[in-house]
């Protein structure tokens, strides 16, 4: 006797937002490859149609009209007997809009799963847009039970505002669990994913399938790196990250339940995930916004090298160009390196020294600085002049303007607002400045599947191994007033990403006066980071939708121990209160 079988096509695609026709085209290009595969099953993310995260754009009646008007379209299509489809898509339901998934089959909308959790932290703010939906049970598929929790209805633990979703699908029948994701990179994310989708099997017995977007979203990349994994936690699949893929993936019922042994893609993970996670997040951020390329002030620096290797690497060279705007700070050996890297690349590269400029804003200036010392003013000039050349560039060819600080720089405010902060979009936004030495090591000898510069070593060692200098002044290197970047960074780590008390991190081993020095530069810098480039995020906190600290705020950490709370001092009227309101 054959065993019974069920074809599942999944489709990991990069979406638009806002673009409805053309994601119900991609949709409709993914369901005739599935036809022609046999399938059962076309499987579409998490709110395909409109494109995630689509923010308050969602919100606008037209979108929510444009979208059911594509989603009734598609189900119209389904009649022709060929596969079923999962698609994503804002929904409107007596007067609540959700999060939903569309089950299109035979001709019409066959069934509708709201999403019953939604996310609230970090990048997620769907609380505000959304209404909670109930968890419901399965939907039926050729006969088969499938369930269809949404993307957060895996992720959160058990509380008082947690619907068990899994646990709702497990008790009502379902017999595979398919989950629509619009789960954005960081570092180590695969490793949660799949600690996730573990417990979920581990606790109802079904087999998984993980379906995620892929594709730049502004500040967001989503990395695909979709997974199954079978009801005794063996990986029944594993699509490639960082590319778009349509795969079907044959299903058997045998004694233990539904299994399927597909292929297994190598999963890229660590720096590697952070260099292909920037490319992809440059490249879509011009592709979707219509720019025909990029430039970028090409310094003879290591930042500078790193963002025109991901540029090239995005969008290819003839799409890149490098200018070097030397002034009298500037050693022949970046004017060498810079040359040097431009060659390497292969893109177009000019010299357009900037000593008229500067000396005229200087003459301009002569009086109202009279009997001033030279400062830091006049080297911001220098950076103010490149930037305004840079952007005269970009006005006059439609290029766009790439800026190239690193996380280090923009933490302690080591930029010049309106100078070098200059740009559409910083690739290495969120890269610390070891990591910047660490990816330019690698990308010497590896590059992403699918990177469009060239193979080897593009970047010249010396660039790398060369102290970092801003050459705003004689003899400068970035040492001069920064701790070593190894230190600083690990306490910038903790600071940002992990929120650590400043006695905690003192008494981790590190300097009081260094901690303390970098805390509050981290903290009056927060003005121009709010007037930043957008830029790829891969940690787990970046400077934008992770962190919102107020531009005007006083507080400020002492560094001595934190007292611990006297809950003598709390009333039993006011405890009583308390106990009741959390009830």
């Amino acid at each position: 006797m054959t065993e019974p079988q069920f074809k599942i096509t999944l489709a990991q695609l990069n979406p638009i937002v806002g673009d409805v026709e053309g994601n119900a085209a991609k949709a409709r290009a993914a369901r005739a490859r599935a036809k022609a595969d046999g399938a059962d099953l076309l499987v579409l993310p998490e709110l395909f149609i409109c494109g995630y995260p689509p923010e308050d754009l969602v919100l606008k009646p037209a979108l929510q009209s444009a979208c059911r008007t594509a989603v009734e379209t598609l189900a119209r299509e389904t009649g022709d007997g060929g596969p079923a489809v999962l698609i994503g898509s804002p929904w409107v339901d007596d007067g609540k809009l959700y999060n939903a998934c569309a089950l299109l089959d035979g001709g019409r909308i066959a069934a509708i799963r709201y999403k019953a959790n939604l996310p609230n932290y970090g990048v997620f703010d769907e609380k505000r847009l959304f209404a909670r939906g109930p968890a419901a049970g399965p939907v039926t598929i050729r006969g088969v039970r499938v369930g269809v929790p949404i993307c957060e209805d895996i992720w959160l633990e058990e509380s008082e505002d947690y619907e068990n979703v899994v646990e709702c699908l497990a008790e009502t029948g379902a017999e595979i669990l398919v989950v629509p994701n619009g789960s954005p990179y960081a570092r180590d994310k695969n490793d949660l994913r799949l600690s996730i989708a573990v417990a979920r099997v581990t606790e109802s017995g079904l087999p998984l399938v993980y379906l995620n977007q892929i594709g730049g979203q502004d500040e967001l990349v989503f990395d695909g790196a979709s997974f199954a994994l079978n009801g005794d936690l063996s990986v029944a699949a594993q699509l490639p990250a960082f590319e778009e893929n349509i795969t079907t993936l044959r299903w058997r019922k045998t004694d233990a339940g539904w299994r399927c042994d597909g292929p297994v893609a190598p999963v890229v993970d660590g720096d590697k995930g952070d260099y292909a996670a920037c490319v992809l997040g440059l490249r879509d951020y011009v592709g979707k916004n219509g720019f025909p390329g990029v430039l970028l002030g090409v310094s003879g620096g290591i930042d500078s090298a790193l963002c025109a290797a991901i540029a090239v690497d995005a969008l290819g060279a003839d799409r890149v160009r490098g200018v070097m705007l030397p002034f009298r700070f500037t050693a022949q050996v970046s004017l060498d390196d810079a040359a040097k890297l431009s060659k390497a690349l292969g893109i177009r590269y000019e010299v357009l020294p900037i000593a008229p400029a500067v000396n005229g804003f200087e003459e301009i200036l002569s009086k109202t600085f009279a009997g001033l010392p030279r400062d830091i003013t006049e080297e911001n000039l220098q950076a103010r002049t490149r930037g305004t050349l840079l952007m005269a560039i970009s006005n006059k060819t439609g290029a766009m303007v790439v800026t190239t600080g690193n996380k280090s720089e923009m933490s302690v405010g080591y930029a010049t607002i309106y100078g070098d902060m200059n740009g559409g979009f910083n690739p290495i936004k969120d890269i610390y400045k070891t990591e910047v030495f660490r990816l330019s090591t690698l990308r010497n000898s590896w590059k992403p599947d699918g990177a469009l510069g060239p193979s080897g070593e593009v970047i010249p060692v010396h660039i790398i191994t060369r102290p970092p200098t801003a050459e705003l002044r004689e003899n400068q290197t970035d040492q001069d007033s920064l701790p070593p970047y190894d230190m600083l960074d690990a306490i910038l780590e903790r600071l940002v990403e992990r929120e650590e008390p400043l006695a905690d991190i003192i008494a981790a081993g590190f300097d009081a006066a260094v901690v303390t020095r970098i805390d509050r530069l981290l903290n009056i810098a927060e003005y121009k980071r709010r007037q930043a480039a957008p830029g790829v995020k891969v940690t787990q906190k970046n400077f934008g939708r992770d962190r919102r600290y107020p531009i005007t705020n006083r507080f400020r950490d002492t560094g001595k121990a934190l007292p611990q709370p006297d809950d003598a001092l709390l009333s039993r009227a006011a405890r009583g209160s308390a106990e009741a309101f959390e009830g």
